[in-house]
């Protein structure tokens, strides 16, 4: 039995661009894709949900502040400051923060354009 929560809707977060590249051009292959980097902020009890994937969607996330609890395949992991993972094509999950303070992070990926 699997006793981690089932994901929720997403509730409490808000995400800033910071920066994009139109990778047109750049990199062969790419085309039709850009590079971006999101400051996202997850207030307590704050969920990014429901359970998503990265297929076409590579990133790397790297946590600043508090605590944000990523939930993939039945396992419940947390990361703090300084700490981060990756979304590859393996990756299925959500993520929430069950702190008191909010959880900001940095998420950088590749992404269709518009």
């Amino acid at each position: 039995m699997n006793d981690e929560p089932q994901a929720p809707q997403t509730k409490g977060v808000t995400v800033e661009l910071l920066a994009a590249v139109d990778l047109d051009g750049e990199i062969e292959g790419l085309e039709g894709r850009q590079l971006r980097m999101r400051l996202v902020t997850m207030a307590p009890g704050g969920v990014f949900g429901p359970v998503h994937d990265h297929k076409g969607r590579p990133g790397t996330v790297y946590v600043l502040q508090g605590t944000i609890t990523d939930h993939r395949d039945g396992v419940a992991t947390e990361y703090g400051p300084g700490l981060g993972w990756p979304e590859d094509s393996n990756t299925t999950h959500w993520l929430e923060n069950r702190g008191v303070t909010p959880a900001v992070e940095i998420s950088v990926d590749i992404v269709q354009k518009g």
